[in-house]
């Protein structure tokens, strides 16, 4: 909803509350007109107590483990809200607000579901009977204030070397995977740098639930769709990338792969469909080369191991692995490559990484980016690319 309309709706129930007041003879303080007034609003036109979280650019995360217990992440740091619904039925009301503009729903036969706010933002719901303690909410803010690699680097999420060394990987089609746990950052991550995708190209994304924010003039956006009712109509990750194959890509961005999507990704690389960008949940860089063997390995496939090492090798030219650290921050803590294989398996090798010295008496996280002296092994493709980097920012420190 616009301020403006919100400045609107909070004059329009002052003149209401001022009448209810008059004709009850109610005597209220400025202060608590003004709380019922901003309640009232956010109850008809925002979402309810959580509004106002949602507005507070400091947040970042909200979670409601039930209508008595709310939570926020405020600089990384986890906090009570302080506030509460009056009831599982308020909750609910609020859920419903949430799910009115998608097409998901949940209910007794889907219990939970994952949707997107117009701004980008990611809500997770589940209700019970799975959750036993009332209906829970978990809401990851997208930050309109990240937009650019700047904007990255202000932050602490990377030096200038890193930045200059990502942004040329994405003008130059490099393949890059984005790792990291829940939370590390790994998405606003690659919104920002996929922003630095050339203007022309015809990019396209497949999410789960749409995140990605592109400002390009030629973007084609996918969401996969749940299964009805009867259990039909259910489209996956794999079936949206198999079809955007078919629709004239020049870039596809997959917002996360985790199953059979993997040896199909890889071999589209394989076969000319370059400057792929991808997210996957792995604990460090070397653990994403043994995730997705374990989904090629289990997604039927008839290749043997040492077949899934050669096709990653050939297809995954970096990998960005981000961490949030001990005091909330969320920094990339290694620019990893992929060259080749050594004793059979893909072969990483770290370009850049956070060498973490200890946590000072303020509880801050001391450390610094370091360059390993590797150069990668597809630098020449930058210039063949017509894209300039130069070599001195791989100098060892």
């Amino acid at each position: 909803i616009e301020e403006k309309d919100i400045a609107a709706l909070k004059e329009r129930a002052g003149i209401i509350l001022e009448n209810i007041i008059r004709s009850d003879d109610i005597r209220l303080t400025p202060e608590i007109k003004e709380k019922l007034i901003a309640e009232l609003v956010d109850e008809v036109a925002g979402f309810g107590p959580l509004e106002q979280f949602l507005r507070d650019p400091q947040v970042t995360e909200i979670m409601v483990n039930g209508p008595g217990s709310i939570f926020v992440e405020r600089h990384g740091k986890m906090e009570p809200a302080g506030i509460a619904f009056e009831s599982e039925q308020q909750l609910m009301q609020v859920i419903y607000k949430f799910l009115e503009p998608t097409r998901r729903r949940v209910d007794e036969a889907f219990p939970y579901t994952e949707i997107a706010l117009q701004d980008g933002s990611r809500v997770n719901i589940i209700i019970p009977p799975l959750s036993l303690d009332g209906p829970v909410v978990t809401i990851r803010k997208f930050l309109k204030s990240i937009r650019t690699a700047e904007d990255l680097i202000k932050l602490g999420t990377l030096d200038n070397r890193m930045r200059d060394f990502l942004v040329a990987c994405v003008k130059a089609k490099i393949n890059i995977i984005f790792s990291g746990a829940t939370g590390a950052g790994k998405t606003t991550t690659l919104n920002v740098l996929s922003s630095y995708i050339n203007a022309d190209e015809r990019i396209i994304t497949i999410e789960d639930t749409a995140e990605l924010n592109l400002n390009q003039r030629h973007v084609v956006r996918l969401e996969t769709r749940h299964p009805t009712i009867e259990g039909r109509g259910e489209v996956g990750i794999r079936e949206l990338f198999l079809n955007s194959l078919r629709m004239r890509p020049d870039r596809i961005i997959v917002g996360e792969i985790r199953g059979k999507e993997a040896f199909d990704m890889l071999q589209a690389v394989c076969s000319g469909h370059t400057g792929a960008l991808t997210l996957l949940h792995a604990s460090s860089p070397q653990e994403v080369i043994y995730r997705l063997e374990a989904m090629i390995l289990t997604s039927g496939m008839p290749i043997n191991v040492e077949a899934i090492h050669r096709l990653i090798a050939a297809a995954v030219n970096v990998i960005v692995h981000e961490e949030q650290l001990a005091d909330g921050s969320r920094k990339i803590t290694y620019i990893t490559q992929v060259n080749g294989l050594k004793d059979a398996q893909a072969a990483c090798e770290d370009i850049f990484l956070y060498d973490q010295e200890g946590i000072d008496a303020a509880g801050k996280v001391k450390g610094s980016w370091k360059a390993t002296g590797i150069i990668p092994v597809f630098y020449p493709l930058f210039a063949k690319r017509d894209v300039n980097l130069n070599k001195e920012i791989f100098k060892q420190d």
